[in-house]
């Protein structure tokens, strides 16, 4: 049995293969993400899923790509943790950033980006990823990311920048306790994954003037710090993978305009193609 895994810091996804290649069950559990979850929370994570842990004695090969996972420290981390779960498997372990090239452009040249609970991009040449800069993640960078606009938020409504009446609904969606957020930030695992999930509050108010203003800031961000600075040629197809760019497309299009750039295409979640990839190419 072969496992295969798109993990990010909210959610990974799971598809179990046989010799064959033939699907024998997906399964979702919560995120993986090495660099900011507790190794005991990961092993949690991995053995509270029942189709998992009843098939661990016959998964063979395991391939995880995931957010956290573009340094050593955290990879050896997480490889440990799945080590001690599937302890016949061969562990393959590469960041979510690789999966989104294999689901976007395969083997043929792409800038590919991630705009999801976190973000990142990369220039692929068909054969390496060239990424410009490192990513230092949610406290740092993550331009346009789910936890960017999360802390965009947060911190509009807490400085009064919010138009009052999209303000009322945010409370009625949200705890908004300085208390409460502080103690979720600072005294919690997944911090990004919980600034995170104040994003969702974007797409019911898609349409307000105010989202669009700040959707329209953070893309240019990207933009500006992820994309233009790649060497690419300027006709180099551009994919986007994750929620985020899915859900705000047409804004997505229209920065992309502004730098004379067309989107190639928006994928919202990676695993289908993933799948196609690995059965075309992977042994």
């Amino acid at each position: 049995m072969i496992l295969i895994a798109d993990g990010g810091s909210t959610k990974a996804d799971w598809i179990a293969l046989d010799n064959n290649k033939k699907e024998l069950f997906r399964v979702r559990t919560l995120g993986l993400n090495p660099a900011v979850v507790p190794q005991e929370e990961l092993s949690n994570r991995i053995i509270n899923m029942f189709q998992l842990i009843n098939s661990k004695d016959r998964v063979e090969e395991i391939h995880f790509y995931g957010a956290g996972c573009g340094t050593p420290k955290p990879v050896e981390i997480l490889r440990g943790v799945m080590q001690d779960i599937f302890t016949n498997a061969k562990i393959h372990i590469a960041e979510d950033m690789l999966a989104a090239v294999y689901a976007a452009s395969g083997k043929k040249p792409a800038i590919v980006c991630i705009l999801g609970t976190g973000s990142n991009s990369c220039y692929f040449d068909g054969e390496v990823m060239h990424m410009k800069v490192a990513s230092l993640g949610y406290s740092l960078m993550d331009e346009a990311s789910g936890n960017y606009f999360g802390k965009q938020l947060i911190r509009d409504y807490y400085y009064e920048k919010m138009p009052k009446r999209i303000a009322e609904e945010f409370e009625k969606q949200f705890d908004l306790e300085a208390d409460t957020i502080k103690f979720n930030l600072y005294r919690q695992p997944n911090p990004n994954m919980y600034l995170a999930s104040f994003a969702k509050f974007m797409f019911e108010f898609k349409e307000d003037k105010y989202i669009k203003k700040t959707i329209r800031k953070g893309f240019r961000e990207f933009f500006k710090y992820r994309i233009l600075p790649l060497e690419a040629k300027h006709d180099t197809p551009i994919f986007f993978i994750g929620s985020i760019a899915y859900y705000f497309r047409d804004i997505l299009e229209k920065i992309a305009k502004k730098y004379e750039l067309e989107i190639t295409g928006v994928i919202q979640r990676p695993i289908d193609n993933l799948i196609e990839y690995h059965k075309a190419h992977i042994n």
